[in-house]
């Protein structure tokens, strides 16, 4: 029989006890937690950083271009220069291209333009951080632009009864009395064009698509040469086609560009669809609108060509939050 001294014991006892007191320490901790508790939440990728430096506004250029050009925001580049709607600039003007004090920085999404209540001196450039005067703003185009006269309702049939002398109520027979006649009158002769680009013909066939709040529809018929890739400094899709083949907007929206300052692209117009979305149609022919102009989905804008390219084709981009993103996740299949 085994025999425990009772020195030994008295040392397991005590270990034991020395034991057995931690983990009732240990497990005495109370973890207290915020209200509602922790929710772990992904973070959302940041916006790619704004290029940085500045930028002075040449002949012909637009807050929408140089936007376009340095693939930022337009609402942005307007807040980071106190420049309010309708965005107005001027020649000789310096541009930031980033926010004040945070260079190569990610810039803060949709940073509030500053009113700036100043107009240039008469005859010469205005003072350096002095807007011009305002011209008339971009405004994007509503259903209310778009929507059909109401039509007058359809005239209708009234039946008068008839009482007939010594008759009961119950025989009274419903006569049907015609509606009155409406005169004949001429149809008002219709309104006369502005502009030559109001006069272009509307496509209305082809399919669209619906997405970002856009319907979206091809912008030329010809056969796609390239695909998109960010990584391409003019990120885009081409087609192709012959020499003066109709370039058609791609949705509803304002012209914010039409011209042919922006290198590598050649006689490019710019349409606005929405806050968030802009497209670009480069390499034309000949432009056939002007900025400011609204246009309808379908409707041509330009002629195909091969300006600033090697060959008839389109280079088409839809730019979203001022970011190239790919045309084929918008337009339809086809």
């Amino acid at each position: 029989m085994l025999m425990i001294r009772p020195l030994a014991l008295a040392g397991v006892l005590s270990a034991a006890v020395l034991v057995a007191g931690c983990d009732v320490t240990r497990s005495s901790v109370v973890v207290t937690r915020s209200p509602g508790g922790y929710t772990p939440t992904h973070a959302a990728t940041p916006p790619p950083a704004p290029p940085g430096g500045s930028y002075r506004v040449m002949k012909g250029d637009t807050l929408y271009s140089i936007a376009f050009r340095n693939k930022v925001d337009f609402r942005d580049l307007a807040g980071w220069n106190g420049i309010d709607s309708p965005y107005t600039i001027w020649p000789g003007q310096d541009l930031r291209l980033s926010p004040p004090g945070h260079d190569n920085k990610p810039a803060p999404a949709h940073a509030a333009p500053v009113v700036v209540a100043a107009t240039p001196p008469p005859g010469g450039s205005p003072p350096h951080g002095a807007p011009p005067p305002a011209q008339p703003a971009f405004q994007a185009v509503t259903d209310a632009d778009v929507a059909p006269p109401p039509v007058p309702a359809p005239a209708t049939t009234t039946n008068t009864p008839v009482v007939v002398a010594g008759k009961p109520a119950e025989s009274v027979v419903p006569v049907p009395v015609p509606p009155p006649s409406t005169p004949n009158v001429p149809a008002p002769a219709p309104a006369p064009v502005e502009n030559p680009s109001a006069a272009t013909p509307i496509v209305t066939s082809g399919a669209s698509r619906s997405a970002g709040g856009i319907a979206w529809r091809w912008p030329a018929d010809g056969t796609m040469l390239k695909k998109f890739s960010s990584s391409d400094a003019i990120p885009g899709i081409e087609i192709g086609g012959k020499a003066g083949d109709p370039v058609r907007s791609a949705a509803d929206g304002v012209v914010v560009y039409s011209g042919n300052g922006l290198v590598g692209y050649g006689e490019l117009v710019i349409i606005k669809h929405s806050d968030s979305f802009l497209s670009a149609y480069g390499h034309n022919r000949k432009r056939l609108v002007k900025e400011g102009e609204k246009v309808k989905a379908g409707q041509s804008v330009a002629e195909m060509g091969s300006s600033g390219a090697t060959r008839d084709e389109l280079q088409f981009q839809i730019r979203r939050d001022g970011n190239p993103v790919d045309p084929l996740q918008y337009l339809p299949a086809r």
